[in-house]
């Protein structure tokens, strides 16, 4: 026995399952320590032990895996409510936020637009904003989620903020590298809901729903 390892036992019997048939009183015969106390258990209970085990972790995968789906299916019903809003012919800014709060229950919203119609120059959403700002828009080619830096669009909100999503708007049919003509501000003071390694797949479509929807208002 001089030289054979533990691995070599194991390498023998995996490739060798017969010799459980031929020795099968070891079955029974060997006694293992139970993992949850301090009786022993036969290796066949063992076996039946971690099998449930298992079963037990692929039923607790296949629970989650129900719950994404049906929580996926719900951000999508929303968010088609959402953009069927934007298509009305009454549809304005100020509705386009209040939907984004009220349908995905974001605490904090806002929007600023540049280069607008005169007759919107007065609006809120319509308020001047930093050539810095703009800067900042026109740097991301798509959404961005972080935490509060301090910068300008982290005051446009009213209440503490601990993370953010910023979304650059653009004409549609534009590409990301086009000029952005506004940007929304999505805010939480959770610090963990817009961490910047959340992905970005919801905040697309809202950037491409919402620079359709707003469009109609520049000059």
């Amino acid at each position: 026995m001089q030289g054979i390892t533990e691995q070599d036992l194991a390498n023998y019997l995996a490739s060798n399952p017969s010799f459980f048939e031929r020795y099968a009183e070891l079955l029974a015969a060997i006694q293992l320590s139970h993992p949850l106390g301090h009786r022993t258990v036969s290796l066949q209970e063992r076996q039946a032990d971690m099998l449930r085990q298992r079963i037990k972790g692929l039923e607790q995968r296949i629970i989650e895996m129900i719950r994404a789906g049906t929580e996926n299916l719900g951000h999508f019903e929303k968010l088609q409510r959402w953009t069927l809003a934007q298509m009305q012919d009454g549809a304005t800014p100020e509705g386009l936020l209040d939907g984004l709060r009220e349908q995905f229950l974001i605490p904090q919203a806002a929007l600023r637009v540049w280069g607008v119609k005169p007759e919107h120059a007065e609006a809120d959403w319509a308020a001047p904003v930093a050539d810095e700002v703009k800067a900042l828009a026109a740097e991301m080619s798509e959404p961005r989620c972080t935490l509060n830096d301090g910068s300008a669009p982290s005051r446009w909100v009213a209440g503490p903020v601990g993370s953010m999503a910023l979304i650059p708007l653009r004409r549609p049919g534009q590409g990301p590298d086009a000029a952005p003509f506004g940007l929304i501000v999505l805010s939480s003071p959770d610090a963990t809901r817009y961490a910047p390694d959340k992905g970005n797949e919801f905040l697309l479509r809202v950037a491409e729903v919402a620079g359709t929807a707003l469009a109609k208002h520049l000059a």
